[in-house]
């Protein structure tokens, strides 16, 4: 438990024994002593008086408020003992309460990130829901703070392991942990088991505990939250409204029958007229008493980063002033879409700035009074990829939607024609014949489809004839010249194409490369500091030009008056500002030995390694080497460093 946040427990308690707050030097005096400072150290003028009056004093309230004798050394201990007492009353009275609801028996997976608060909530969660009979993991990914050793991997192997298995995903939500990079990933990953599940395990409950209405939040965290139901909570008073509604969700038996899903529910043309539509269950709550509502409205969310916090969790907005321009890459790409046909390939690692890039060449384009659609196949589910038949409906689907049209999709699709044959239709005799404005589609992520060859080469195949129509076709060159195709991947293309059906030689290939040093010195100083090239080229000797991690390391030297020294010496540890970025790293290469194992020895070398073509490509795409060819490089000293010492650990 944090200090202050031990203090202003203990300060209410003893005011409710007592009637009286702490004063200031009592205030001193228990946080010197929880920190673990003597005397001397806490008050050097005077530390008898302090010892045998203030102290003394002190101790007996807190004794008298926690019903045992606490002192100076056992203040932790004590509070803790009480706080763990406290919550086992609690959960008593509230089980008590509920146990009249007969639920079946569900492994709960329950993550609550950082803060106190969160922990707190987690631990109430977990001792009631235990008490009814449901097993219960608590996560934080913050508890991986100790001195490098073995328990630190169990504990991430147990974590894939619990959420595996688990029927029910509750995530407790802050302003800090939304945004985190380890919270998108169990979302992802959540999302993915419920995929591949014939019930749809495991239920996801998020609830945001003690959070601004207006929170912003990123693309990637609204886009894995729709559809659910979200609750909130703002103190004790709501714990059993809540524990009754995620009781009444258990108790949709995971016996039921599976409800009935299509990869296209969501796409149906009555979301876009309820443009303020609020998130539904797909029951309505069997208590009638429950007065918790859902924390946002589920407008479809769009990859363009709108209000977004300044703190870097995904795309720049596009008002930053943080935003730096890449030069020259973002004129040749103004230029680019305005001529008819047009196809812009933008390739870079993971956090590189490809969809912020990508929504400035959309964003130029509305401003040419173009139509413009963003889609990101990260956010779609596997079920889309399992023939092209189905992802070709979705495409045609969120194209629909975007551009706020009646959804006529049945009308076009015939079994007399292949996929690509209907699709193409689609877009000739629908969505590029409704308006005489150019359409500019850009496809992110596009690197998804490559995980699934058996389609893959078809789909690929039609984005290049498309764009081959515009440029060289015949009597319908001119309604295909209308169609401007933003192409966004993360890695090299791994899987075989045909070279004359490929659309990734052709068009204009854009690879954003990390800042220069130059870059670094103007967004620092758009930070307010003072920077020259010392400090410049100590940041980017331990995470390169990385826009992202750059980013993230001048935010907290602001925000946080840190010194770059400091910043430096802790950045490649777990107390570090990296740590959820490391550890999201960490997770995902242990959940592929085989990645993880290479990387191992890409870390460990002092040269370039030769790797398989596919592990070398994968790895560049996380953002984790540097890629010539198929030798690769650590891409920072910060990987090199972190990765060197946690890999070896592995079993």
């Amino acid at each position: 438990m944090d200090a202050k946040v031990a203090l202003e427990w203990v300060d209410q308690l003893v005011f409710e024994h007592q009637g009286k707050h702490l004063n200031d030097l009592e205030r001193e005096v228990f946080l010197g002593s929880w920190d673990g400072k003597s005397y001397p150290e806490i008050y050097p003028l005077n530390p008898t008086y302090l010892e045998k009056y203030v102290g003394y004093k002190l101790w007996q309230k807190i004794s008298q408020a926690l019903g045992e004798k606490v002192t100076k050394k056992t203040i932790r201990g004590a509070v803790e003992r009480y706080q763990q007492k406290e919550n086992i009353i609690q959960a008593t009275q509230i089980s008590g309460e509920l146990l009249q609801l007969s639920t079946p028996v569900y492994r709960v997976f329950v993550s609550h990130g950082h803060g106190e608060l969160n922990l707190r909530l987690a631990q109430q969660l977990e001792a009631v829901l235990t008490q009814v009979g449901n097993p219960v993991f608590l996560a934080a990914w913050e508890v991986i703070r100790s001195p490098l050793n073995q328990q630190d991997s169990d504990f991430l192997a147990q974590i894939d392991r619990e959420l595996k298995q688990c029927d029910a995903f509750i995530l407790l939500l802050s302003p800090q942990s939304s945004h985190s990079e380890m919270v998108i990933e169990e979302l992802r990953q959540v999302r993915e088991l419920q995929d591949t599940h014939p019930h749809r395990l495991p239920k996801l409950i998020p609830i945001w505990v003690n959070c601004p209405a207006n929170l912003p939040l990123n693309h990637d965290l609204r886009s894995y939250l729709w559809g659910t139901m979200q609750y909130t909570w703002s103190g004790q008073q709501d714990t059993v409204l809540l524990l009754q509604k995620i009781l009444s969700v258990f108790q949709e038996s995971i016996h039921e029958s599976p409800p009935q899903y299509s990869p296209l529910d969501w796409d149906e043309a009555e979301l876009e007229n309820q443009p303020n539509l609020v998130i539904q269950s797909h029951k309505p709550p069997s208590i009638s008493s429950l007065s918790i509502k859902p924390f946002y409205s589920s407008v479809i969310p769009s990859p363009f980063p709108v209000a977004e916090p300044e703190l870097p969790s995904g795309q720049v907005r596009l008002e930053s002033a943080f935003y730096i321009k890449r030069v020259p890459h973002e004129d040749q790409c103004y230029q680019e879409i305005s001529h008819p046909g047009a196809l812009i390939r933008l390739k870079a690692p993971r956090q590189m700035g490809k969809t912020s890039l990508m929504a400035r060449i959309l964003e130029q384009g509305r401003e040419q009074g173009y139509r413009a659609v963003p889609l990101s196949f990260q956010h779609a589910d596997k079920t889309i990829f399992t023939n092209l038949n189905h992802l070709l409906q979705w495409l045609c689907s969120k194209v629909t939607r975007k551009l706020k049209l009646a959804y006529h999709i049945p009308d076009y699709w015939s079994n007399t024609f292949g996929s690509k044959d209907n699709c193409t239709a689609y877009f000739e005799d629908y969505l590029l014949s409704q308006s005489d404005q150019p359409l500019v589609l850009g496809l992110d992520e596009v690197d998804r489809v490559f995980q699934y060859p058996n389609i893959a080469d078809d789909f690929f195949s039609l984005l290049r004839a498309w764009y081959e129509e515009a440029n060289y076709g015949g009597g319908d060159s001119e309604l295909w010249e209308k169609l401007r195709l933003v192409i966004v991947h993360s890695t090299e293309v791994y899987i075989p194409l045909d070279i004359n059906q490929s659309p990734f030689n052709v068009g204009l290939p854009i690879e954003l490369t990390e800042f220069t040093a130059t870059q670094v010195e103007e967004l620092a100083q758009r930070h307010g500091l003072n920077w020259g090239g010392v400090e410049v080229e100590t940041l980017m000797r331990l995470v390169g030009g990385h826009p992202y991690l750059v980013r993230v390391a001048l935010y907290h030297l602001v925000q946080y008056s840190m010194s770059l020294d400091q910043f430096a010496e802790i950045a490649p540890t777990e107390g570090g500002i990296y740590s959820d970025h490391l550890r999201r790293h960490l997770w995902n290469l242990q959940q592929h030995p085989q990645l993880a194992e290479a990387f191992y020895q890409v870390v460990c070398s002092s040269q370039p390694v030769e790797l398989e073509s596919i592990l070398a490509f994968k790895l560049h795409s996380l953002g984790l080497v540097h890629l010539q060819g198929n030798e690769v490089t650590p891409r920072f000293q910060l990987y090199q460093n972190y990765f060197g010492r946690r890999l070896k650990l592995k079993p």
